[in-house]
C-alpha cells in the first residue's frame, strides 16, 4: 500500500515539474530578451575583450578543383564564448538548464572564411545558439565551404596539397574580440576516393596593418591531403610507359617493311593525346611543370629523335650505289668501331676466304706471239663459261681474282691483245676471225657488266650494313635513355615510395 502511494506521489511531482517548465522558460526568454540588443558586444565592461574559441569538425573533402584551384569541404564550425547578458539563476527557473536562440535574436561573432570562393561568400547554415545558465554560448554552424587553394602540381600525380581555411572576424579587432583556436576534430571524417587526409593542423596568427595599431587575429586550419595515385597510374602512367617501350620496336622493324616511320608517328600522336588529357586537368600556370608533364615531354622528345634516327637509317638503307661511295671516316666509325662495340659482323665476313695468289701478276704467262699457238702445251684454255660466271662464283679476295681476269684477257686476246687481230682460243696458227673477235668483245662486255653489277651490289650492301649498325646503336641508346628517364623523373617525387606502398601494396 505505502510503496504504491509513494510511487504515485513521485510521479505526480514529476508531472507538476514538467508542466511548470513551460511558463519558466517562457518567462526567462521574455526577461532575457527584454532589453537585449544584438548589436551590443556582450561584455560587462566595454574595455574588456570578448574571447571566442574557434574550432572545426572536418566531415568530408568533397572536391579539389586543380583547374580553378578551389577546395570544397564539408565543415562544422564550433564557436564558444560567454555572453554577460544571457545568465540566470537556475534555481529560480526550475527545469530550465539551457536555451536556444536564433542568430537574429542574440549577438554572434561575425567570423567568416577569408579565402572563400563561394558566390555568397558566407556559405554557413544559420543554426540556433545553445546558451547555458552561466552565459556559455555554443554555436555550431555547418556549411559547404569553397575556399581558394594554391594547388602545387609540380609532383603530380605524387603530390601533397596544403589548402588553408582562414577564419577571422570581419569587423572586430583583437582588442575587442580575442579569437582563440582549438584543435580540429577529424574523428568523423569520411574518406575520399581520390585524396588521403594527412592532417589538419591549425595556427593562430595576428596581423598588424599600417593603418592601425590594433592586432587582427585569425585562425588558419591547413588541410593537408595526399593524392591517391592508383587511378592515374592505371590510366596515364602505365599507358605512357608502354608507348615509350613501343618506341624501341621502331629499331627492331626491318627497313624493307616500309612501316618504321608510320610506327614512330603513331606513337608520337598517342603521346600527344595523353599530354592533352593531362593539360585539361592541370591549371594553366607557369609556376611549375607537372611531373607527369615532364615525363610525357621527355618521352615525346625520345620518340621525335627516334623518328629522325629512323629517317637516317632509311636513307642509308636505300642509298643509291651510283650516288657515291661511303666516306672513309664513316666506314671507320660505323663499320669498324661501332660495329665492333655492338658485336656486329657483316654477312659472310666469317666465311673461309680463298688463299691469294702471288702479289703481282708477273708470273702470268706471256701473250703468245703472232702465228704461234696461243695455248701453251699442257694448259687447258679458258672457255667462254669462265667469262660468263658471276662475280660471286669467281674468286674475289686478294689479287687472285685480278690475276685470273688478266690471264683470261691474255688468253682471249691472243698475241695482239684485245682487238689486235690475235688468234682466238682453240685455234692453232692462223689469223683471227672477225666474227669470233666480235663475239669475244661481246663476251668481254657482258663480263664487265656483271663485274660492275657485283661492285654496285657490294656498295649497296655496305650502306645497308651501315644502316643496320645505326639501327642497333639507336636501339641500345634509346633503351638506356628510356629507362633512365623513367626512373629519374618518376622517382624524383618526395613521396613516391609512400604513394606506391599505400596504393599498390
Amino acid at each position: 500500500m505505502w510503496p504504491t502511494v509513494a510511487l504515485l506521489l513521485i510521479g505526480g511531482s514529476a508531472l507538476i515539474q514538467v508542466s511548470m517548465q513551460g511558463p519558466h522558460q517562457r518567462t526567462l526568454l521574455r526577461e532575457l530578451l527584454k532589453d537585449y540588443n544584438r548589436m551590443e558586444r556582450p561584455v560587462a565592461n566595454d574595455s574588456h575583450t570578448l574571447t571566442v574559441n574557434l574550432s572545426m569538425i572536418l566531415v568530408q573533402i568533397m572536391d579539389v578543383d586543380e583547374k580553378n584551384q578551389v577546395l570544397t569541404t564539408n565543415v562544422w564550425l564550433q564557436m564558444h564564448w560567454y555572453d554577460h547578458y544571457l545568465q540566470w539563476n537556475q534555481s529560480a527557473y526550475p527545469g530550465v538548464k539551457n536555451l536556444r536562440f536564433t542568430t537574429d535574436q542574440i549577438w554572434t561573432p561575425d567570423i567568416l572564411l577569408y579565402n572563400s570562393a563561394d558566390d555568397k561568400f558566407d556559405s554557413t547554415f544559420k543554426t540556433n545558439v545553445k546558451v547555458n545558465s552561466n552565459g556559455f554560448c555554443q554555436y555550431l554552424p555547418p556549411g559547404i565551404f569553397m575556399s581558394t587553394c594554391n594547388v602545387d602540381v609540380r609532383w603530380f600525380p605524387f603530390d601533397i596539397q596544403k589548402c588553408e581555411l582562414k577564419f577571422g572576424s570581419w569587423t572586430f579587432d583583437g582588442w575587442l574580440l580575442d579569437l582563440q583556436m582549438t584543435d580540429a576534430d577529424v574523428s568523423g571524417y569520411m574518406p575520399n576516393g581520390e585524396w588521403d587526409l594527412v592532417g589538419v593542423p591549425g595556427t593562430r596568427n595576428e596581423v598588424f596593418y599600417d593603418c592601425c595599431k590594433e592586432p587582427y587575429p585569425d585562425v588558419t586550419f591547413t588541410v593537408t591531403i595526399r593524392r591517391r595515385t592508383l587511378y592515374y597510374a592505371l590510366n596515364l602512367l602505365i599507358p605512357c610507359v608502354l608507348l615509350s617501350s613501343m618506341t624501341l620496336l621502331i629499331f627492331l622493324l626491318p627497313a624493307d617493311s616500309g612501316e618504321k616511320i608510320s610506327l614512330g608517328i603513331t606513337v608520337l600522336l598517342s603521346l600527344t593525346v595523353f599530354m592533352l588529357l593531362v593539360a585539361e586537368i592541370m591549371p594553366a600556370t607557369s609556376d611549375s611543370i607537372p611531373l607527369i608533364g615532364q615525363y610525357f615531354a621527355s618521352i615525346m622528345i625520345i620518340v621525335g629523335m627516334s623518328v629522325i634516327a629512323t629517317v637516317i637509317v632509311l636513307q642509308y638503307h636505300h642509298h643509291d650505289p651510283n650516288g657515291g661511295n661511303m666516306p672513309k671516316w664513316v666506314q671507320l666509325i660505323l663499320l669498324q668501331w661501332i660495329a665492333w662495340f655492338l658485336r656486329m659482323k657483316r654477312p659472310g665476313e666469317s666465311a673461309t676466304r680463298t688463299a691469294p695468289c702471288a702479289p703481282t701478276c708477273a708470273a702470268a704467262p706471256p701473250a703468245p706471239r703472232a702465228g704461234a699457238s696461243p695455248i701453251p702445251p699442257g694448259t687447258t684454255p679458258p672457255s667462254s663459261r669462265d667469262f660468263l660466271q658471276p662475280a660471286s662464283a669467281r674468286p674475289q679476295p686478294g689479287n687472285h681474282g685480278l690475276c685470273q681476269r688478266r690471264l683470261r684477257r691474255v688468253w682471249a686476246g691472243g698475241a695482239g691483245g684485245p682487238g689486235a687481230g690475235g688468234v682466238a682460243p682453240g685455234f692453232q696458227g692462223g689469223t683471227g676471225d672477225p666474227q669470233l673477235q666480235a663475239i669475244l668483245e661481246e663476251v668481254r662486255y657482258v663480263a664487265d657488266r656483271f663485274r660492275e653489277q657485283d661492285e654496285s651490289e657490294g656498295v649497296a650492301e655496305q650502306w645497308k650494313f651501315a644502316a643496320a649498325v645505326i639501327d642497333r646503336l639507336c636501339l641500345v641508346a634509346f633503351s638506356v635513355f628510356n629507362i633512365i628517364c623513367t626512373i629519374s623523373i618518376l622517382m624524383s617525387a618526395p613521396n613516391f615510395v609512400e604513394a606506391v606502398s599505400k596504393d599498390f601494396i
